[in-house]
């Protein structure tokens, strides 16, 4: 039996009509297009969500952390004014209050005569390291009550015994 077309139908059909039982190119095609657009809008969106957290990664630890805790926040509640403060807390660069404050902290416990912590010696010991100028120890006279303690003053300043006994 042969199939006749329908006599309203016209006799040219375009290329993209199929046959019955044949494979619908066309759809396969934008099938696959929709696949292919949906994966990469959704790592355009990743990408573009955890921007923040990947400019803060050459920061400080905590604020790596509180950038990234904000990112999720807005990832898991849609709140997009969280994405916007881990983004502006991101592009700014906090001073390193931590590394000076350990380091005046364990000059005053070698002032009083304390062993400083652990850390704050692994920290000058890096310093001393990596190359920065670290002043050569002078003994300090009539210091009472114990060792004398190294001095942190350069070498150009000339301390009298009666200034050292003050310090």
């Amino acid at each position: 039996m042969t199939e006749s077309l329908n006599p309203a139908a016209s006799h040219h059909l375009p290329r993209f009509i199929t046959a019955p039982g044949e494979t619908d190119v066309l759809m396969v095609i934008t099938a696959i297009v929709l696949v292919l657009c949906i994966v990469a809008f959704g790592i355009l969106f990743l990408r573009l969500h955890t921007l923040p957290e990947r400019m803060a990664h050459k920061s400080q630890k905590i604020q790596f952390e509180i950038v990234a805790v904000l990112g999720l926040l807005a990832l898991f509640t849609h709140i997009h004014a969280f994405w916007v403060a881990g983004l502006l807390l991101a592009l700014i660069d906090f001073p390193d209050f931590g590394s000076f404050m350990g380091r005046i902290a364990g000059s005053v416990e070698k002032i009083a005569g304390e062993k400083p912590p652990a850390d704050v010696g692994e920290m000058q010991s890096a310093e001393s390291a990596a190359g920065e100028r670290v002043n050569q120890p002078h003994e300090r006279v009539g210091r009472p009550g114990g060792p004398p303690a190294p001095s942190r003053r350069p070498e150009s300043v000339q301390v009298s015994a009666k200034e050292a006994s003050h310090a």
